[in-house]
């Protein structure tokens, strides 16, 4: 009986445990849903600090919580333009007199650090300063850093600065070793996206659109950082070979910093600057980003501009503020078409690609929708495959130099495991109707019939792509052909060939909407808005506690395994053709 006693009496506990949690939920909901949103004040003599290490999405998202009863919803201000809002607001706040850069590990691509760079140039030309400290700089981190005006290092850090690398992997070895291959249908000599899978080496074809794409991001990024630091270009390849940053003191040495010293001394000299006896204050980017935002609220205008963000891979699905799908975006494309007030629409492309049933479904939404009112192409770090599907039709195309774009190209994969289950003892046997009753099966090698039914699809998608490209770009078939193949353009290089209009960001793309829209004063709208459940909300006050089992997988792999178990998992839902960027580019 006692037995039972404590059985029962633990159920109980848990009862009114798990009950007490969601009252005190539901009160916290109850008292959110009476405050609002704060307003965020910001004091005389403050120094905005641009801490960046946190993952950077383009958009932070709008979330609708209609659906969860006495929650507010209340914008977010944590996305990439939120912040370049933030430091563009900061210029003419008379509040701010500096911002402080510290030990900053930046967590954006390539074009979202340049983007950032741009907006604390401009900062700059409104007089104030910008001052940076690190006890170790990255190469990204140097490149955003460098346009501060006076760089401090800790005495015994280092500045990575050794010029660009990529590496890959390959497979074929190990998945015969094993017994579990992919088997690869593909269109494109550079689609290499699947490389690893069907070659022990890297192809020739596939060395030469990584050399050139690395070198051209290279090429730009010694330039801005040569005109910020006043150091040729050719000598800073000169500094990057001989590994000149790898001290403090070799560092200065090659006037890559300014000064060497402590962060206490750092923040001294930050004290000097505003004077000895001033009370300095501090103000964090994101909730410099909420004031800024709450401002910026102020503003109306019945002249519109609808900014669609695309960021994630593109999948047959609703999507979120992390997938593409064809869901949201034609639900904002449509919002946007059939709303008078908004005159233009800039549709911000940062996505490697992936399904093309989707692109082509969100292709087509942009198609109608540009019979309505001007649709502008703006892209982030990545506008490749179906990221360049879903930008081709455009009425004009913005790029910034560094953007990875093209990828004109389509593969499919598909997981066998004959040879695994042979060497196993397991035989597959299979019955059918009819000659193609029978799906494949990955116990059983892919037959010829089966391959060439698949390479007849993959066939297909890639006319259709070149076609939906010429179309877009005013371009013949065989001219696109000549500059598809699956190969991965900067957005310089895109410029040349044609399947870019211009360089530039996201502002340049907001005034040529605008332009074409014939106005002069609008106010921009964001979109999509994604609904949010009850889950997601007692994850945000119960710190997780509540845990769903994704956040116990990751707390049990951490985070590279977890990011590696959720790779393999985007293989298995790639259903189709992929028009997907040839692999995950991480520029070293």
């Amino acid at each position: 009986m006692k037995f039972f006693r404590r059985v029962l009496s633990t159920i109980v506990g848990m009862i009114i445990f798990v009950a007490l949690c969601f009252l005190i939920l539901f009160f916290v909901l109850f008292l959110n849903s009476g405050s609002g949103e704060e307003l965020v004040t910001v004091k005389k003599n403050t120094i905005l600090e641009l801490d960046l290490s946190q993952p950077i999405d383009d958009y932070g998202g709008r979330f609708d919580y209609s659906n969860v009863p006495f929650y507010p919803n209340i914008p977010e201000y944590d996305g990439l333009f939120n912040i370049i809002d933030a430091i563009h607001h900061a210029s003419d706040d008379k509040k701010i007199k500096g911002i402080s850069i510290k030990n900053n590990s930046i967590s954006a691509g390539m074009a979202q650090t340049k983007a950032l760079r741009d907006a604390l140039i401009s900062f700059k030309e409104s007089g104030k300063f910008i001052v940076s400290y690190g006890d170790f700089y990255s190469q990204k981190d140097y490149y955003l850093n460098s346009v501060a005006d006076t760089i401090y290092l800790n005495p015994v850090g280092g500045l990575d600065f050794k010029g660009l690398a990529m590496e890959r992997m390959y497979y074929k070895d190990f998945q015969e070793k094993y017994g579990v291959k992919m088997e690869v249908i593909r269109h494109g000599k550079y689609k290499s996206a699947v490389e690893g899978y069907i070659s022990q080496e890297m192809s020739d074809a596939n060395r030469e659109q990584i050399t050139v794409f690395l070198q051209s991001i290279w090429d730009e990024m010694r330039k801005e950082i040569s005109a910020s630091r006043k150091i040729s270009s050719d000598q800073l390849n000169i500094l990057a070979d001989e590994l000149s940053g790898r001290t403090a003191k070799r560092a200065l040495d090659a006037k890559l910093i300014d000064k060497i010293g402590y962060e206490d001394e750092y923040e001294a000299g930050i004290q000097h600057a505003l004077g000895k006896n001033t009370l300095v204050n501090r103000i964090d980017i994101y909730e410099y980003a909420r004031h800024a935002g709450q401002r910026k609220a102020t503003d109306f205008s019945d002249n519109k501009i609808a900014v669609i963000y695309a960021q994630g891979q593109i999948m047959y699905a609703d999507g979120d503020e992390t997938i593409v799908g064809q869901g949201a975006m034609n639900e904002a494309l449509k919002e946007a078409r059939e709303n008078d007030e908004v005159k233009a629409v800039v549709l911000r492309v940062n996505s490697p690609g992936g399904s093309a049933l989707a692109s082509e479904l969100i292709w087509r939404e942009i198609e109608l929708t540009k019979k309505v009112k001007p649709v502008i192409v703006s892209m982030g770090d990545l506008a490749a495959s179906g990221g360049y599907y879903i930008a081709c039709n455009a009425d004009e195309i913005f790029a910034e130099p560094n953007t990875i774009t093209g990828s004109i190209g389509v593969f499919g994969t598909i997981p066998n495991m004959h040879k695994l289950a042979a060497d196993l003892g397991i035989n597959a046997e299979q019955v059918g109707t009819n000659k193609n009753s029978v799906d494949y099966s990955v116990f059983e090698p892919l037959s010829d019939e089966q391959r060439a039914l698949i390479k007849e699809g993959i066939e297909d998608i890639y006319d259709l792509f070149t076609q939906r490209v010429a179309d877009g770009r005013g371009m013949t078939q065989a001219a696109v052909d000549s500059i598809a193949q699956g190969r991965v353009w900067t957005g310089n290089d895109a410029v040349k060939i044609g399947l870019v209009d211009k360089i530039g960001g996201l502002d340049m793309a907001l005034h040529a909407a605008a332009t074409a829209a014939d106005i002069s004063e609008y106010e921009i709208i964001e979109l999509p808005i994604y609904e949010k459940d009850l889950q997601s909300i007692i994850n945000q006050y119960t710190g997780g506690y509540v845990q769903t089992k994704e956040d116990i997988l990751r707390e049990e792999l951490g985070d590279k395994n977890y990011l590696l178990l959720q790779k393999m998992k985007k293989l298995t839902q790639m259903e189709g053709p992929q028009l997907l960027l040839p692999y995950e580019i991480e520029i070293k």
